[in-house]
C-alpha cells in the first residue's frame, strides 16, 4: 500500500468538495501541494483549487485518465462509480477512511485493479515519506 503514493502520481478524487473543512478538501489540497496531478469530480461544481472540475469519470478526456482513482463516497454509492471507473483502466481504486464496499472491490480486482479501501491517501502518503519512501 505505501509504494501506491510513491508510484502512481495521476490522480481522479470522486467527490472533491470545494469547502476547505470538508476531508476530501484537504486531501486534495495536501496531494496538489506534493506535486500530484489531481482531478477533481464534483457533478456540481466547476473548479476546486484551481482546478478544472469534471461532472463524472466517464466525461474526462483520455488525456486525463487516472492511474488512481480515490472515492469520498458514501459506502453504497461505490460500486457505481467503481462501474464507471472500469472504462479509464485505473491501476488503482482507493475508497477513503469509512468508505467499504466488498462487492465494488470484488469487481475492481476481477477486473485487475489493486483495491484499498478504508485507509486516508494522504496518510498512507505521510507514512512513506517518514519511512523515506
Amino acid at each position: 500500500m505505501l509504494e501506491i503514493p510513491k508510484k502512481y502520481k495521476r490522480l481522479a478524487i470522486v467527490g472533491a468538495s470545494h469547502n476547505p473543512d470538508r476531508p476530501s478538501y484537504q486531501v486534495m489540497e495536501y496531494l496538489l501541494k506534493e506535486g500530484f496531478e489531481v482531478v477533481p469530480i464534483n457533478p456540481v461544481r466547476e473548479e476546486i483549487l484551481g482546478k478544472k472540475v469534471y461532472p463524472s469519470l466517464s466525461q474526462l478526456p483520455e488525456e486525463l485518465y487516472p492511474e488512481v482513482v480515490i472515492i469520498f463516497r458514501k459506502p453504497e454509492m461505490v460500486l457505481p462509480i467503481v462501474e464507471e471507473a472500469l472504462a479509464l483502466k485505473p491501476k488503482v481504486i482507493w475508497m477513503q477512511e469509512g468508505v467499504i464496499n466488498e462487492e465494488a472491490k470484488k469487481l475492481a480486482e476481477a477486473h485487475g485493479i489493486k483495491v484499498v479501501m478504508n485507509k486516508c491517501f494522504k496518510k498512507v502518503h505521510l507514512i512513506g515519506k517518514k519511512m523515506g519512501q
